[in-house]
């Protein structure tokens, strides 16, 4: 086991943890609510350093990233654990860990060198951590994007985004990408959802990842029937990363399928999905796309100066047709595109 990176010893033999806006305090033998972190006489411990819950080549647009290297492969890593937890988790059965017992057998050990022999082994244009928050796996994930980094690799976190700033400001020189999630724009929602009270860190530090570390930020909301899907929330959204991350952000509108403890609820009806896209645009965004809906028109990237299609896509199927760098290859337009 490791010794964590960012926490604080207390009187009493306690530690408070500083990898996620949590700041857990935790007691002799105690763990912090991501269940792997555990105080060991006075000293924070990981227990996931290096173990690997899933590891795939993925697009990278499914993520979901579609202005960042477009067309590329990623090695997607995942570990155990989390510090939310979603009521519609899709992936519960790693993130929801009560006993260090749980990860022993059916992980992957993969040091950092490892990882980044193996992103590039199979072609791989960089490594994003995902499938579980990756905050939590926070020493692993800055020795590895140190890593590939010097190796010429991307790379990219799939948050709830609710690291803390200071830890943020560890890793921010090493990640290229911050993409997260911003699952409604209302305490009630996010206490009912995710168990979280105070989420508008997640704002401050995403709007910190893109100023002060130049990252590429897109933003998802997975739209729940009868939870988030109400005009207030979805324009407070789209209102928010207009004014705060740039009219160029992209906005992934994606559709809720049942899972976890809400297997109650249907899927997300495609025209709500079309009124979220609608919402956006009013709002200013140029870039709003439709996920979990292969085949629909907001699915493929369009120039808002000139109307072409410039990133073709269907499903994972990517075909980038007019872009020249970061621009529109038909009209100049930029597009906030990193490849």
């Amino acid at each position: 086991m490791q010794e964590a990176l960012l926490y604080e010893k207390l009187t009493g033999s306690r530690v408070r943890c500083n990898v996620c806006q949590w700041h857990c305090v935790i007691g002799q033998g105690k763990f912090g609510v991501c269940k792997v972190r555990r105080n060991d006489n006075g000293t924070l411990r990981v227990l996931n350093y290096a173990l690997a819950s899933s590891v795939a080549v993925d697009p990278i647009e499914k993520k979901p990233l579609f202005h960042f290297f477009p067309g590329s492969l990623a090695l997607s890593l995942g570990t155990w654990g989390c510090n939310f937890h979603c009521k519609h988790c899709q992936n519960w059965q790693i993130s929801c860990v009560e006993q260090p017992s749980e990860m022993s057998t059916e992980s992957h050990k993969l040091l950092p060198e490892e990882a980044v022999r193996l992103a590039k082994q199979r072609g791989c244009g960089g490594i994003t951590w995902t499938y579980n928050e990756p905050s939590i796996w926070f020493e692993y994930t800055l020795d590895s994007a140190k890593l590939a980094k010097k190796s010429g690799l991307y790379t990219g976190y799939v948050t709830n985004g609710y690291l803390a700033p200071e830890a943020l400001d560890v890793i921010g020189p090493y990640l290229d990408a911050w993409r997260v999630d911003i699952k409604g724009f209302s305490d009630a929602l996010y206490r009912d959802l995710a168990k979280i009270g105070r989420w508008r860190g997640i704002l401050d530090v995403a709007k910190r990842a893109k100023e002060k570390w130049n990252m590429h930020v897109e933003v998802v909301t997975n739209v729940i029937p009868t939870m988030n899907d109400d005009d207030g929330q979805l324009q407070s959204i789209a209102s928010w990363v207009r004014g705060e991350l740039g009219e160029l952000t992209p906005w992934h509108v994606t559709r809720f399928y049942p899972h976890h403890n809400l297997l109650h609820l249907p899927p997300t009806p495609v025209t709500t999905l079309e009124r979220a896209y609608d919402i956006g645009r009013k709002a200013g965004l140029r870039f709003v796309y439709l996920g979990n809906v292969p085949g629909h028109s907001h699915e493929s990237t369009v120039c808002y100066s000139c109307g072409k299609v410039v990133i073709q896509r269907f499903g994972y199927d990517t075909h980038v047709v007019g872009v020249n760098g970061s621009r529109c290859r038909f009209c100049g337009a930029e597009l906030n595109i990193r490849s």
